[in-house]
């Protein structure tokens, strides 16, 4: 984007958005980060106006764009767009939201999960609010929320709400550490319904227990395409080594798998590492034609790098003859937390 289409006022971008006879300039789209106040008023202001269809096309933008930038930020329209009228631009809003580690959001995603009209936006609240278990688990936020959320979460999973919104929930409540949960993971797999077995496969692989190894080893190769990527991502988000041969001859038929279990894969033998992982995904990205598919292999690649760093004896190589020898050990595992 040039300097002169940034310089460009915030009103005529606004004027854009309001002009139904013409696409919106996706130069545009970098402007609504990090809104400033007075442009924040602004759009709040134009916002009612501009067509429906118009705000939900922004929002997919936005959240794209957020996707390939990281350092982008549009949290401020996002949380605005929580009270849109239209629930597709409500739902949109909440997974703009996703990531953000505000503990203020968590209220609102609990009022919107148990008022709103719209069923998808209450399924997307409650999968909002795995975050907020995860925080909690780490006490990064306070306790209170902790357990409302958590409280939310396992009173809609056991309530006569509809199915896409309890799968949610217990997918949220895969990174609590509490007893119950343990016993709806296994109660929702144990159906042998197919979306419910993925759910559980999800919070498995939220769960840091191991004792899923099995259950998950034994998914791997599911004939249904979005219950084995559950079952993939699940492996490598538990790091399970005995996951590591399956998956590389998965890898071995990339031909004929469906592209959502691909990337999966790549990503969870990233997280796995060891033998003959790093000459498969280099093999991969050699092959690859694809910009985005390359990108993607290469952001694997590096994760592999921290990952086959990242052993037992490097966590542990040191002499722990003195407090100050604990105590820098405690800092570095702390660091590494934080950068997960």
């Amino acid at each position: 984007m040039t300097e002169n289409k940034r310089n460009i006022p915030f009103t005529k971008v606004i004027e854009a958005l309001l002009d139904q006879t013409r696409p919106f300039p996706a130069f545009h789209l970098h402007r609504f980060s990090d809104l400033p106040e007075k442009e924040l008023e602004i759009l709040k202001t134009e916002w009612s106006k501009i067509h429906p269809t118009r705000r939900l096309t922004l929002l997919e933008d936005l959240e794209e764009l957020a996707e390939a930038d990281t350092l982008l930020c549009f949290d401020d329209i996002a949380k605005y767009a929580l009270e849109d009228e239209d629930p597709r631009v409500r739902e949109v809003a909440i997974h703009l939201l996703w990531e953000v580690e505000d503990a203020r959001l968590a209220p609102r995603f609990m009022k919107m999960l148990l008022q709103d009209a719209d069923e998808k936006v209450r399924a997307a609240a409650a999968g909002a609010l795995g975050l907020f278990v995860y925080l909690g688990e780490l006490d990064q936020i306070p306790s209170t929320i902790h357990h409302q959320v958590e409280e939310c979460l396992l009173d809609q999973f056991t309530s006569n709400e509809p199915k896409a919104i309890r799968r949610k929930a217990l997918e949220s409540l895969g990174y609590s550490g509490r007893e119950e949960v343990i016993q709806l993971i296994s109660s929702a797999f144990a159906t042998n319904e197919n979306d419910w077995m993925a759910s559980a496969l999800c919070a498995m692989g939220r769960s840091a227990d191991i004792r899923w190894e099995n259950a998950i080893l034994n998914m791997l190769e599911h004939p249904l395409a979005h219950v084995q990527e559950e079952a993939v991502r699940a492996a490598g988000a538990l790091e399970l080594s005995s996951a590591r041969q399956p998956l590389l001859k998965l890898l071995e038929e990339k031909d004929s798998l469906d592209s959502g279990v691909f990337g999966a894969l790549i990503w969870s033998l990233s997280q796995i590492g060891g033998e003959h992982v790093r000459e498969a995904l280099e093999e991969l990205a050699e092959d690859a034609e694809d910009d985005t598919e390359i990108d993607y292999i290469e952001s694997a690649l590096e994760n592999l790098e921290f990952t086959d760093n990242f052993t037992l004896t490097d966590l542990f190589d040191f002499d722990i003859d003195s407090k100050s020898d604990l105590d820098a050990a405690d800092h570095t595992s702390t660091e590494e937390d934080e950068d997960q």
